[in-house]
């Protein structure tokens, strides 16, 4: 990575914010990043056709196309080129629609100075690196479709030398479905199948395509999350929690969906093993159980 001269393709129909990026790039020696730039998405399909790139920077909103259909046209164009999402919106559910569609990060423009906006670049291109390598192999879970624990230990260990590298703090959920033993006993295996594959897709619905999300086996899920927006733990757990709520909420169920957590944190200054982390945030999602069964 630091060896090769990066390809990026910036669409942007603001002059200064051109200006300003590639004065940060400048900034940023080290960086090594050649910066094609366009000001439309149509100039920006006709260049994907005849000129490869290692990561595609663009804003949503363009004189031909604005939102997330512009993230899409640009994805169904080169899927196979990991992009970033610079913005001029801080809107949350736009980010999070973004990242859920396939974009590697959502930035805001005024918020980003040279060393952030090359630390995401590099990230994003290696964490698509490390996906597309795991293609094909038997790292997935057949019921849900997440990473199995192989998967998960795999993807983890190259995410923490990254994490090491970027000096970047992480945080690892680790979950356990609540009664789903009641489920297999009284509703039958197909129905605690079921459950096991909606508590997946909530997951999905509730953490970035960007983190790493598993099914550990049984009724034990795992994500980890790179702390790049200095998003809290509350912040997580509240929005994973208002994700079952909204899912109990529709449908008539017998028994509704719920989830122990438990959330360890990843300090590069103190690092320690992914074996260690799932250690901490095990227990903690335990006695998180431990107090429901009390009450």
């Amino acid at each position: 990575m630091n060896d090769k001269t990066i390809q990026l393709l910036l669409i942007e129909d603001n002059p200064g914010d051109e200006r300003l990026l590639s004065e940060m790039l400048k900034e940023i020696g080290s960086a090594r990043i050649s910066m094609t730039a366009v000001a439309s998405l149509d100039e920006a399909l006709r260049i994907i056709g005849y000129v490869v790139f290692d990561l595609i920077l663009l804003d949503l909103n363009l004189p031909d196309s604005e939102g997330l259909e512009t993230f899409r046209r640009i994805q169904e164009a080169a899927p196979d080129v990991p992009a970033v999402i610079l913005s001029g919106m801080d809107d949350e559910d736009i980010a999070v629609g973004a990242v859920q569609a396939g974009a590697q990060d959502y930035l805001i423009k005024g918020e980003v100075d040279g060393k952030l906006l090359v630390r995401s670049l590099r990230y994003a291109i290696e964490r698509h690196k490390m996906r597309e390598a795991l293609k094909g192999l038997s790292l997935i879970d057949e019921l849900t479709g997440l990473y199995n624990r192989r998967g998960f230990l795999t993807l983890a260990v190259q995410q923490l030398k990254t994490a090491d590298r970027l000096g970047q703090r992480m945080m690892l959920l680790f979950a356990d479905m609540d009664g789903l033993k009641w489920i297999n006993d009284n509703l039958g295996h197909a129905e605690g199948d079921l459950a096991v594959r909606e508590t997946a897709d909530i997951f999905r619905e509730t953490f970035r395509e960007s983190d790493i999300i598993a099914r550990f086996g049984g009724d034990e899920f795992a994500v980890l999350v790179m702390e790049t927006g200095g998003e809290s733990e509350e912040a997580v757990t509240d929005r994973l929690t208002g994700n079952l709520e909204t899912h109990n909420a529709w449908g008539d169920r017998s028994c509704p969906l719920s989830l122990s957590m438990g959330i360890a944190h990843y300090d590069p200054a103190a690092p320690c093993s992914i074996e260690e982390l799932l250690e901490q945030a095990d227990f903690l999602m335990y006695g998180q159980k431990k107090a429901k069964k009390k009450s």
